[in-house]
C-alpha cells in the first residue's frame, strides 16, 4: 500500500509539472527506516530514547469512554532523576535555554525526568495522506504559502525551517474535538489570579476524513464562562491554510451590547486576550497564524529534555496544588527525552514583532512543537514556553491547547487551557457550516 500511494503521488507529481518536497528515493524512506511522517524508527544509541513500535494502542483500564478525562497510562512510573540548579551543568546539553534560566531563578523548581515512552501513533488515513504530500507538497513565497498538500503532514522530511514549522502548523490534533478549559495569570508577587475558564470548539477542516480543505485549516469557538465580568461573551475564529493570503477571520459577542463585531488583525504579537496580554497571539499553541514576520533556519533534529506525556497535569492535578507561587509545581509536570526539530526564527528587517528571536522545539513523532525560547528587541531571553502535551489515545490525536509562558524578566507566570479541576476533553463531530457564522454567534449570547 505505502508504495502504491508514493508511486501514484509521483506519477500525478511529474504529469502536472510540479516538484515534489523530495525525490522518490528519499520518499522509499517513509514506512522503512522512518515512519510514515518522517520520524527515525530506531531509538538512540544507549537506549534512553526507545525504537518506535507503533505508538500507545492499549487504553488503560480505567478510562471511561465520553468522560472526557483520561488517566496516566503511566502513573506508576517514578523520575529517573531530578534535575535542579546544583546538576544542571550534566544535562545542559539536552535543556532548553528558558529551562536552564527557571532553574537558575528559583531554587524550588526543578525537573523530573522519566523513561521515555513515544505514545503518538496517528490514524490510517493522516498516514496515507502524508505519504502522498511527501511527493506533492510544495511551499510558495519564500515558504510562506503551502501549496498540493491536505489531510496529512505536508513535509515529513523537512528541508527548511519553513516546511518543519507547517508540520507543526498542521499537526494532527482530530478532525474536531471541545474542551472546558481554565487559565491562571500569576503575577511577579505570586497572586493567581484567573484570567478566563471557557468552553472551547474546534473543527479542523484540513484535517477532515470524507473531504480534507486545503482552504481552511481550522476553526475556532470560545464561550466564556469566568469571570463575571466576561461571562457570555464568545468568539468564533476561522484560519485559512495560507494566512499569508488569507487573513484570519474573528467574530466577537458581546453580551453588555448584545452585538457581534468583526475583528480585524488578530494576529503576530498583539496581546492575546486570555492572558491578559502576558503572553502573544502567535504564542498560541507555542506558535500559529503566518510566518511572514520570521525567517525560519532549520537547525537540526537533537535529543532534549522535553514535557511529554503530561496526563498528571492535564486532567488529575487540584488548581491549587499545580499553580504555585512561582512556577508550576514540579511533582506534577512529566518531562522525557526526545528528539526533536529545532528550529530558528529571527525577525525580518523592516518587520515589527516584540520578539527578535524565537527558538521552536517540534517532536519528531508528532511534528507539535513542544516548547520555544524568545527573545526580546536586546536579544536578552524575555519569555519562555512549554506545552502540556498529552496523546488522546482514544482519538490518536494530540492536545497541545494547554500550555505555560514564563516571564523571565519581569517575574511571573501563566497556564493557559488547563483541564484540571472541572475540566474535559471530549472529541465531537464537526458541526455544521451555518453554526460558524456571526448570526450562530449571536444566537449563542446568554446574557
Amino acid at each position: 500500500m505505502r508504495k502504491r500511494l508514493i508511486t501514484a503521488a509521483l506519477a500525478l507529481a511529474y504529469a502536472g509539472g510540479a516538484l515534489g518536497a523530495v525525490s522518490s528515493d528519499e520518499a522509499r524512506q517513509l514506512g522503512t527506516t522512518l515512519t510514515e511522517i518522517g520520524a527515525e524508527k530506531s531509538g538512540n544509541a544507549d537506549g534512553s530514547i526507545p525504537p518506535y513500535t507503533g505508538g500507545l494502542t492499549t487504553m488503560p483500564a480505567s478510562f471511561k469512554q465520553g468522560s472526557g478525562v483520561r488517566p496516566d497510562p503511566f502513573a506508576h512510573e517514578k523520575p529517573l532523576y531530578a534535575i535542579t540548579a546544583r546538576n544542571m551543568d550534566r544535562y545542559t546539553d539536552k535543556l532548553t535555554e528558558g529551562n536552564k534560566a527557571l532553574l537558575l531563578k528559583y531554587p524550588t523548581y526543578r525537573i523530573d525526568l522519566y523513561p521515555t515512552h513515544r505514545t503518538v501513533a496517528y490514524p490510517r488515513y493522516v498516514l496515507d495522506n502524508t505519504l502522498k504530500n511527501a511527493v506533492t507538497a510544495q511551499s510558495a513565497d519564500g515558504g510562506n504559502v503551502l501549496r498540493n498538500a491536505g489531510g496529512g503532514i505536508p513535509f515529513p522530511i523537512p528541508k527548511d525551517g519553513y516546511e518543519a514549522m507547517w508540520n507543526h502548523l498542521t499537526c494532527y490534533r482530530g478532525e474536531a474535538y471541545t474542551y472546558m478549559a481554565t487559565s491562571w495569570n500569576i503575577d511577579a508577587s505570586g497572586r493567581k489570579i484567573l484570567s478566563a475558564q471557557a468552553e472551547i470548539l474546534f473543527d479542523l477542516p484540513y484535517y477532515f476524513r470524507k473531504d480534507p480543505s486545503s482552504e481552511i485549516l481550522q476553526k475556532k469557538a470560545v464561550y466564556t464562562r469566568a469571570p463575571d465580568r466576561y461571562n457570555g461573551g464568545a468568539v468564533i475564529v476561522i484560519d485559512a491554510v495560507n494566512p499569508a493570503e488569507k487573513a484570519r477571520i474573528v467574530y466577537q459577542y458581546l453580551p453588555g451590547q448584545r452585538r457581534v463585531r468583526l475583528i480585524p488583525d488578530v494576529g503576530f504579537d498583539m496581546p492575546e486576550m486570555t492572558t491578559s496580554g502576558a503572553s502573544t497571539y502567535d504564542d498560541v499553541q507555542i506558535f500559529n497564524g503566518s510566518m511572514e514576520r520570521f525567517h525560519f533556519k532549520l537547525i537540526g533534529k537533537k535529543e532534549m529534555i522535553v514535557p511529554y506525556n503530561n496526563y498528571r497535569l492535564l486532567y488529575q492535578a487540584a488548581p491549587d496544588d499545580l499553580v504555585l507561587q512561582k512556577h508550576l509545581n514540579p511533582d506534577h509536570v512529566r518531562w522525557e527525552l526526545h528528539r526533536v526539530w529545532v528550529v530558528e526564527a529571527t525577525l525580518k528587517p523592516g518587520k515589527r514583532h516584540i520578539y527578535s528571536k524565537r527558538i521552536f522545539y517540534l517532536d519528531e513523532d508528532s511534528w507539535a512543537a513542544l516548547a520555544s525560547d524568545k527573545y526580546d528587541a536586546s536579544g536578552q531571553l524575555f519569555r519562555t514556553a512549554f506545552v502540556a502535551m498529552a496523546y488522546s489515545y482514544d482519538a490518536e490525536a494530540v492536545f497541545l491547547d494547554s500550555y505555560c509562558n514564563y516571564s523571565l524578566i519581569s517575574g511571573g507566570y501563566n497556564i493557559v487551557n488547563s483541564l484540571v479541576g472541572d475540566g474535559w476533553l471530549r472529541y465531537v463531530a464537526p458541526r455544521p457550516p451555518k453554526e460558524w457564522s456571526p448570526d450562530a454567534l449571536a444566537g449563542s449570547g446568554v446574557r
